[in-house]
Formats: structure tokens, sequence, C-alpha cells
């Protein structure tokens, strides 16, 4: 009995919403406006969230980063005590590669923007990273072309470069690029491989595709290894099985003893993690989710109104056929579903529009600026809940007065 009237209210509904077509695309365009912007902004902040992971990921849950600077956003260290450190050296990649036990390997690198050419095209404020040889078994990327250079050629400081894919087709266009020869600051590099193409991630890093790398003793022929305000940072990379803040503890006593930081004076040095980051976007997150259901809550609340005002409306109507129905039987739970069901189709249609154009919207930013957003069923399903609840909240009000209408009045009432 409850599903026959349930369909025949579903029936009615249908009948309502194809009859009056202007007014229910007045009723939809509030909902599918807030939907659109709600949803919109979950979609880009999952696609925000997903691609800082996962350049997260590409740092390593295991690895400390030593470096002159906090990663943190909430540091509480005066700017003028941080800037008066020195910069990481060398001699803190020695000091961890000899006496750290608790360290599977360190690396050593320095990052400096340089002009690159090759012929007559040129690549201006490129990422040349000059590292030690054991940065391939700390940061994680694939060789699409090529190779990484060799421990020999890092030792000997030749003369070769990995170019990222960005920096290939800057410079190359759809040509090879391995073993062309580039001027980097001056100096010749023989391309020895390319890596594969990571993508721009949420926050405009594009991770290995507009970096260069060069060994660390050939970097050094371009770069002042005695400049204060250089580029630098320690990697150290835990053995199996070593907690992260095992080694933490481990690298800082190295480091303090290294720099011989006396037991009363503050570390000169800033230990950092992934884990960090994410922290610090934690909250940015958490800001930007709250203003889009700030933002959304406006545009549906204005869309729950129109349903509102459009159901009552309709109620007037059919004030007549509701007396007939009553009338006839009809109790007061058919009359209020049958309305809550044409408002409940309403909304549900309106928020399944606004999903059909974040759904458009993907396909052409992704085809725009080549990004990987994609709207997830979670906000699909999402959509349709708030959807159908504003659907219910909006026509509870015009459906309860029709359910309450006296038979005889409302039979009487065309007349």
């Amino acid at each position: 009995m409850f599903f026959r009237l349930l369909k025949e209210g579903f029936i009615f509904a249908i009948n309502s919403v194809i009859v009056n077509k202007l007014r229910t695309f007045l009723s939809l365009f509030g909902i599918t406006i807030g939907i659109f912007s709600i949803i919109s902004v979950f979609t880009v902040l999952d696609w925000m969230e997903k691609s800082i992971h996962d350049s997260i990921s590409s740092l390593g849950d295991n690895v400390i980063y030593v470096h002159k600077f906090p990663w943190g956003l909430n540091t509480k260290l005066p700017w003028w005590d941080i800037i008066k450190r020195p910069v990481v050296s060398k001699n803190d990649y020695q000091a961890v590669l000899t006496r750290s036990e608790k360290s599977a390997t360190a690396c050593f690198t320095v990052s400096q923007s340089e002009k690159i050419k090759y012929r007559k095209n040129l690549a201006n404020e490129v990422d040349v990273m000059s590292v030690t040889p054991e940065f391939v078994n700390i940061r994680s990327f694939e060789i699409e072309n090529g190779r990484y250079f060799s421990p020999e050629e890092s030792a000997s400081g030749k003369n070769v470069a990995v170019v990222g894919a960005v920096i290939a087709e800057r410079l190359f266009d759809k040509a090879d690029p391995v073993g062309k020869q580039i001027t980097i600051s001056g100096k010749r590099a023989n391309i020895i491989g390319v890596f594969k193409k990571e993508g721009t991630g949420g926050i405009g890093d594009t991770g290995m595709d507009e970096e260069t790398l060069v060994p660390l003793n050939f970097g050094k022929t371009f770069i002042n290894m005695k400049n204060n305000f250089l580029n630098a940072t320690l990697m150290i990379k835990a053995k199996d099985g070593v907690p992260i803040q095992e080694l933490n503890d481990e690298a800082t006593m190295i480091l303090r003893a290294a720099r011989r930081l006396q037991p009363n004076e503050a570390d000169n040095f800033a230990l950092n993690r992934a884990s960090l980051i994410s922290q610090s976007f934690s909250g940015v997150f958490a800001g930007i989710n709250i203003g889009g259901w700030i933002i959304g809550g406006f545009a549906i609340l204005v869309g729950g109104f129109g349903i509102a005002n459009i159901m009552f409306v309709s109620v007037r109507e059919r004030t007549n056929i509701i007396g007939i129905q009553k009338a006839l039987g009809a109790k007061k739970f058919f009359i209020l579903q049958q309305f809550l069901v044409e408002s409940m189709l309403l909304s549900i249609i309106g928020g399944l529009l606004g999903v059909f154009m974040i759904f458009i919207g993907t396909i052409v930013i992704n085809y725009l600026y080549d990004l990987n957003i994609h709207l997830t069923l979670s906000n699909m399903f999402l959509a349709i809940f708030i959807s159908g609840l504003i659907g219910v909240i909006a026509g509870y009000a015009p459906a309860n007065t029709a359910a309450k209408m006296n038979p005889v009045e409302a039979i009487g009432f065309s007349f």
C-alpha cells in the first residue's frame, strides 16, 4: 500500500513538473547554483589534498630534511634568529653519513635558479639541483628516457644532467633530448636522462617536471658554495623499522656535535618532515571547506525558499483536486507525501543539473590545463542527499497545508 501511494505521488509530481516547465526551471535554478557552489569547492579540495598528499609521499614519510629554515607555518622563532643561521654544508652531510647508526643513507643537495640554453632556445629561471649520488635512493621519481648518472660520474664531477619533462619540452619541443648538449650558466652539460612527467600538484608543485639534476661536484663549478643564502638541504633516510623520531633525535645530536654547539645553545638548524606540511595545510583546507559551505549554503537557502514558494502556488492551483481526493477517502499522508515527492523531485533534479555542470567543467579544465581533477562518487551522493534534504524541508510547509485542508472547502474553492 505504501509503495502504491508513493508511486501515485511520484506520477503526480512528474506530471506537475512536465506541465509547468517555466516554473520548474525557476525552482531548479537556486538549487542548481547552490549545489554547484558547494560540490565544486569540495571537488577542487579533493584534488588539492590528493595532489599535496602525492607530493608529500614523494618526499618520503621516513625522511628528515635538514635545512636552515623550518617548514612549519606556525614557527615561533624570530625571523632574524633564523636568517643568521649558517646554511647546511657538506660537512654536516659527511658527519651524518659517517656517524649515524639509524639512517639508511643521506644526501646533500644545493638548488639554484639558472638559465639553460640549447642552441637558440632559452629556458629562464630553471631550478638546477646539484646532488650527491644518494639522491636516487631517497627521492622517488621515474626516468622516462635515458638514465640517471652513475656514482663514478657523480664523484668525478662529470658534466651530465637529467632534465624534467617540462624543461625538455621548452628546449627541445618534441625532439629527443638524450645525447644533446646544453649550457647551464655558461657551463656545457650532456643530457643523459629525462624525468617522467609528474604533473601539477594542488599548490602549484610540479615535482621533477621543472627540475634539472646535475652531480654536486659539477654544480660546484657554477654555484658559490660559500653563499650564506644558499638553498642547501641535507636529506636523511631512516633504516627500515627505525621510528622517525629516533632518527630525528640522533640527527640532532650529530649535527650539534658537528657544529660544536654548547649545551645551553639553541639548535641553529631545522629538522623538517613531510608531516609538517600536512599539518600546515590542514587548517587551510578546513577554512576553505567552511567557506564552501557558507557560500553554497546561502545559494541553497535562496533555492529552498524558491521551491517552497512554487510549492505553495502548486497547492493553491490544485486545491479543488486535493478536495476531491480527500472526499474520495485520501488520507493526510497521501496528500503530504504527494507534495513532498514533488518538492524532492524538483530539488534533486536541480542538484543533478549542478553536478552535471561540475562534471562538464572538470572535463574542460583537464583538457585546457592538463590537470587531474575528477568529480568523485562521494561528492555526487552528497549533492543528491543535500538536494533531497532541502526538498523535504522546503516542501514540508506547503505539503502540510495541503494535507490539513477541509475537503468541502477545498472542493468549493474554485467556485
